[in-house]
């Protein structure tokens, strides 16, 4: 797939001061984009900002510092990321957390549930119009290869009843792309495209942290082998897929590139609907935003019905099929016109 250069656009990627969000803000960096990483420790980030513009020979890469599994600091990094730039072309939702232990948050969130898919989704709230008034825009939203294995407990998000860090990984992450795939069908049109992007497995800070305990008892003998795939890919082949998801001018919005950096098919489960309305529904909820006025552009749900598109023959397949529309940037002039 092709990358535009990305010249006078602005990207934000969480999680980017190490790992595959620091490679993805390399990447980001190396096309030419103003690169803001947000990372919790203040040291480590800056070593990160000083070698990405170091590789990168671009100078425009900014830093902020939160913790974002507090709510509260991730409306702070909206509000702070509002005052450093009035644009916002890229964002980069990275960041995520998976724990041998559970453990809850500031917040009273289950610590997985809260950095891997409601601090996201609600960065993504925070800065949309940013993002609408910066059409055509785009929100890369990175899972894993682990929700193919989940199944959702809705009873009980929280995992109270029984906590394996892989599992409430998986659940985690699907939630999160059920979550995704309904907000590409509520922004169709707008000029903003928003698609998923699978690292596949790599060596990273957080991968090198695991521990057996973690896995469920079924992957528990395949647990050296996991480890043998994970030490021989790096975080910068991890980070193909996250740099084409948001650069690549073929993709469509609600698209899902697998970890070679082409677009295929995600689990059957995070294609279903009504769970993707509900996983919608819920994290309002548990957000405390109010349903009307959730990443509010296009709040009808009947807004949602698939369309066909001629696009679609131009994506590399690889048994591709979800429910995806044509490119939003082909519509950003009527978006702008509109706003």
């Amino acid at each position: 797939m092709s990358a535009a250069p990305l010249d006078g656009k602005v990207a934000l990627v969480t999680g980017g001061t190490g790992g595959i969000g620091r490679e993805t803000a390399l990447g980001l960096a190396k096309l030419g984009a103003t690169v803001v990483v947000v990372g919790r420790d203040r040291a480590r980030g800056e070593q990160a900002v000083e070698a990405i513009r170091c590789q990168s020979g671009n100078e425009r890469v900014e830093l902020i510092t939160a913790d974002l599994s507090s709510l509260d600091q991730v409306r702070w990094v909206a509000e702070r990321f509002g005052a450093m730039h009035p644009r916002l072309d890229i964002l980069v939702n990275n960041a995520a957390g998976a724990f041998a232990e559970r453990t809850e948050t500031t917040d009273g969130f289950e610590a997985t549930l809260a950095l891997t898919h409601l601090s996201p989704a609600l960065l993504t709230h925070l800065l949309l119009p940013r993002l609408r008034a910066s059409v055509p825009a785009r929100i890369v939203n990175v899972g894993s290869g682990l929700h193919r294995w989940a199944t959702m407990r809705w009873d009980d998000l929280q995992s109270t009843g029984g906590y394996r860090g892989l599992e409430a990984y998986g659940r985690a992450k699907l939630l999160s792309l059920m979550w995704t795939y309904e907000l590409a069908r509520r922004l169709r049109g707008t000029g903003i495209t928003v698609v998923a992007a699978d690292p596949g497995s790599a060596w990273t800070p957080m991968a090198a942290a695991m521990v057996p305990s973690m896995a469920p008892v079924s992957l528990r003998l395949a647990w050296p082998l996991l480890r043998r795939l994970q030490r021989r890919r790096t975080p910068a082949a991890a980070a193909r897929s996250s740099v084409v998801a948001a650069t690549s001018r073929e993709l469509v919005s609600g698209a899902w590139v697998d970890p070679r950096g082409t677009a295929a098919r995600s689990s059957t489960a995070s294609h279903d609907g009504e769970a993707a309305l509900r996983a919608w529904e819920t994290t309002a909820k548990l957000l405390d935003v109010p349903l009307e006025q959730f990443a509010a552009v296009r709040t009808a749900r009947k807004a949602a019905a698939p369309q066909k598109a001629a696009v679609h023959s131009r994506i590399p397949r690889s048994g591709w099929a979800p429910a995806v529309y044509r490119d939003d940037s082909a519509v950003a002039e009527e978006a702008t016109a509109a706003a």
